[in-house]
């Protein structure tokens, strides 16, 4: 199998996943404990000398399907899924980081992941150096010995910047140092991040993967391409496994106390979203670019922003990072935030919500929703305005998208 949609709907260890019944769609094992034979038996699973499932808070059969659908789809050394995005972000960064250590970041990120470095994390002792990911040689010069990771997003949400992961990917190698990147905007079917230097991939599975807005999930992909004796925090985790330290540190300490676990039924939900990612990635993707074409053409519009225009500054990046798609976010700029609000609140078909990748589109002020609790002086340091809107496209008809926009924004 080499189409990603046929390895999609069927890829994954064993090819089936109910091998008692040959069910075409796996179970769903929500339970929370699993029994044993004999003493010695879960003594043997607890110390890690048998691999079985014993409690679902670290592993579950249901999670563990997806885990090996997306390592089919994504590759790596392995996966493991967390109960969101954010945790995903956090619990990878407790596996690499602490107190008295940085964080080199964007300096244009998700509202949340934002708030998460800089006010939950930094009481902790964890210092982040946000920078300009366009700026390699400042990126370059935030690392130094107590560096534990650069982090960076595909394409920033929502000012859509994209970074030269490879040209990153180059600047972590020498320094020794890994690159996480989170690829929720593009996923692994737009944009091979481990192909493309990234050590760690993280994803919010809630988005494009879920298939439709129907679960809240998270995952963690290891590449395999890091050694992890470089990397002070899992050094004792390296001694013991080698490539598989951080797989191991995540599943036998840091996911399993902190608890951020996925629901098997939102894996079941998401694992039947992963079959249909391709054909609705292509939809939203389309329906971007011929939404930024058609706002780009309305006077009332400030200005659009959407990697896929020709005369976008990422144009040619993003082209031949992700094969010629874009994703299915843009933005447009209206005069100020009343004329947002107005614009928003004539919205007939398009949803006012946040969220990525529903399969209805969806339409949020960034500035007073997902940058709320941010200083006006501070979000205009993160390129988010008060004239911005943030529309996430559907998989609808994008003709009918295209006479809501344009009756709500002449009306506004």
């Amino acid at each position: 199998m080499s189409g990603f949609a046929t390895r999609a709907v069927h890829g994954g260890p064993g090819g089936t996943a109910d091998p008692a019944h040959h069910a075409l769609r796996g179970p769903v094992y929500d339970t929370v404990s699993f029994g044993f034979t004999s003493a010695a038996e879960i003594a043997d699973a607890f110390a890690g000398r048998k691999a079985a499932h014993s409690y679902t808070r670290i592993t579950n059969p249901t999670v563990a399907e997806l885990e090996g659908r997306v390592q089919a789809l994504a590759g790596g050394r392995g996966v493991v899924a967390l109960s969101s995005g954010m945790a995903a972000i956090s619990t990878t960064i407790m596996a690499l980081a602490g107190a008295g250590t940085n964080i080199v970041a964007a300096r244009s990120l998700f509202g949340n992941t934002a708030s998460l470095l800089a006010h939950t994390l930094a009481p902790w002792g964890l210092e982040t150096r946000f920078v300009d990911m366009d700026d390699l040689e400042q990126v370059a010069a935030a690392i130094d010995a107590d560096t534990r990771a650069v982090f960076c997003e595909s394409i920033t949400n929502p000012q859509l910047e994209v970074v030269d992961l490879g040209a990153l990917a180059a600047i972590c190698r020498a320094k020794e140092v890994p690159l996480v990147v989170d690829n929720t905007a593009t996923t692994f079917y737009l944009c091979p991040a481990g192909k493309l230097g990234a050590d760690i991939e993280v994803i919010s599975s809630t988005k494009y993967l879920s298939g439709g807005g129907t679960s809240v999930g998270g995952l963690i992909i290891d590449h395999g391409s890091f050694n992890w004796q470089k990397s002070p925090r899992l050094v004792e985790f390296a001694k013991g496994f080698g490539p598989f330290a951080l797989l191991v540190a995540l599943r036998r300490e840091i996911s399993r106390n902190i608890g951020a676990c996925l629901a098997p039924h939102n894996a079941w939900l998401q694992t039947l979203g992963l079959e249909t990612l391709a054909l609705r990635l292509e939809k939203s993707c389309q329906n971007a670019l011929d939404l930024a074409r058609f706002l780009s053409r309305l006077p009332e519009v400030g200005a659009v922003n959407y990697p896929g225009l020709p005369d976008n500054p990422y144009h040619q990046l993003a082209s031949r990072q992700f094969a010629g798609r874009y994703g299915g976010v843009l933005t447009f700029e209206l005069a100020g935030r009343d004329e947002c609000f107005a614009c928003l609140d004539r919205l007939r078909l398009i949803k006012r919500a946040t969220n990525i990748n529903d399969n209805k589109t969806l339409a949020i002020h960034p500035a007073s929703t997902i940058f709320t609790e941010f200083s006006p002086e501070q979000r205009a340091a993160m390129g988010v305005r008060e004239g911005m809107i943030r529309i996430s496209t559907g998989i609808e008809e994008s003709e009918d998208l295209q006479q809501d926009l344009q009756q709500a924004i002449r009306s506004a």
